[in-house]
């Protein structure tokens, strides 16, 4: 696949992940312990044989740039690089990105500054392990202007997805993005047993979705591109229109695979990987999963119990009880403190310097349950964070918490005094 370039579309201000972005742009975001968002397509990538890729975001990007800066050094022999391309304007002009389309188009003299015949378009907040080498053999095969990875799904899981109807070839002839009515989702039911599936399954997921990854002729997706300005979604806009003039074909993939654009859905793909066997595997030694090399020692842990627990290299956990959660890198926990089923993010460093008489890390008697604590979060003396009153969503007024999807979330940087319980 030297031939193709890859372009992540690392999204806008990424409301939907508030508050893991109110600091960062999504694909930066910390991702099982010691990973980032931005990781998963670019380790995909690599395996796929693809060298040259850019990350399209708009905000926060600073994180994504060190992180990116540190981790992706390729041989100065094999023209390799990940490039960060944040919106920008200039003399062609130039707004803030106004949907995944509009994000290539404006980042179009960019990407085209090195020749390819093909282009890779991939979201940088899904979680599956893919060789595209296997997606770009149906491109070409079906000789296709576009292909798009397609997955059987449910019913239920219809309306926030692109759904789409195929032939006996496999050629997409109709596309409906999040249709929201029973009537519209029913038009859209296909037999997925053409895609592996069983008779049995197939009733349980009749409906075929976009996974969001699209492999493109570069020469055809400029001329898509150039139609009409106004063309600002590939789901909306740019799909449903080249099914009528242009060859699009469906790859079936029967992975994992997960859109965690959400925090609910987040939340939950980290924490399946506690499980004794979790939907994503990250222990593949076929296939790893890359990341930036730290070089820290190993956790200590001191007098702990801990079930069913992911534990990143430089934590310490000393007295502590922790059940069904992972610790990220360089994580604190003191005695008599509880978590359960909570994603401690960790920190970027030892430092124990307090802010407001708070160090960094999770104090002495906490109770924190069903959480997210982002990193270098700063957690007191007998915290209790079980979100009691079970909403769905909060504010805390101090900005010190905030409660998305039902899940409890203290975002980077924060500070909790002693003795808090919400």
């Amino acid at each position: 696949m030297r031939d193709t370039v890859a372009v992540i579309l690392g999204g806008g201000k990424g409301t939907r992940l508030f508050p893991l972005t109110r600091d960062r742009s999504k694909p930066a975001v910390p991702l099982a312990g010691k990973y980032r968002l931005i990781d998963i397509p670019i380790s995909n990538c690599i395996h796929s044989g693809i060298r040259r890729m850019y990350v399209l975001t708009m905000y926060q990007s600073a994180s994504l740039n060190a992180h990116i800066a540190n981790s992706y050094r390729f041989d100065q022999f094999s023209r390799g690089f990940v490039d960060i391309l944040a919106a920008e304007q200039s003399t062609r002009g130039g707004t803030w990105f106004q949907g995944t389309a509009d994000a290539v188009r404006q980042a179009w003299h960019h990407i085209t500054d090195r020749p390819s015949e093909h282009l890779l378009i991939l979201a940088g907040d899904h979680l599956y392990r893919m060789n595209y080498s296997d997606f770009q053999k149906v491109h070409m095969d079906a000789r296709a202007d576009l292909t798009l990875a397609v997955q059987p799904v449910t019913r239920e899981e219809a309306p926030e997805l692109g759904l789409l109807k195929v032939d006996a070839t496999g050629r997409v002839v109709a596309f409906a993005e999040k249709p929201k009515t029973p009537e519209a989702i029913e038009a859209m039911v296909v037999d997925t047993t053409a895609f592996g599936l069983s008779a049995e399954e197939a009733r349980r997921r009749p409906l075929l979705a976009s996974m969001g990854i699209y492999l493109a002729r570069t020469e055809s997706m400029r001329q898509l591109l150039a139609l009409d300005p106004k063309q600002t979604d590939f789901g909306n806009h740019v799909i449903p229109a080249a099914i009528h003039t242009r060859h699009v074909q469906a790859f079936g993939f029967s992975g994992y695979w997960a859109d965690i654009g959400t925090i609910g859905a987040f939340y939950e793909a980290n924490l399946d990987l506690v499980e004794p066997e979790p939907k994503f595997d990250f222990y593949d030694s076929k296939m790893p999963i890359y990341t930036h090399a730290r070089y820290l020692p190993a956790a200590r842990v001191l007098q702990a119990s801990i079930e069913e627990c992911l534990i990143s290299d430089g934590c310490v956990i000393e007295g502590a009880t922790v059940r069904d959660s992972i610790l990220g890198v360089r994580s604190r926990v003191h005695r008599g403190t509880l978590l359960d089923r909570t994603y401690v993010m960790g920190a970027d460093s030892f430092s124990r310097e307090p802010i407001d008489g708070v160090p960094v890390g999770i104090g002495e008697d906490c109770e924190i349950r069903r959480a997210i604590i982002d990193k270098n979060a700063r957690i007191g003396r007998g915290v209790r964070l079980i979100n009691a009153a079970a909403l769905d969503e909060y504010d805390d007024p101090a900005g010190r918490f905030f409660v998305r999807d039902g899940v409890l979330c203290v975002p980077k940087g924060a500070v909790v005094p002693d003795g808090t319980e919400f």
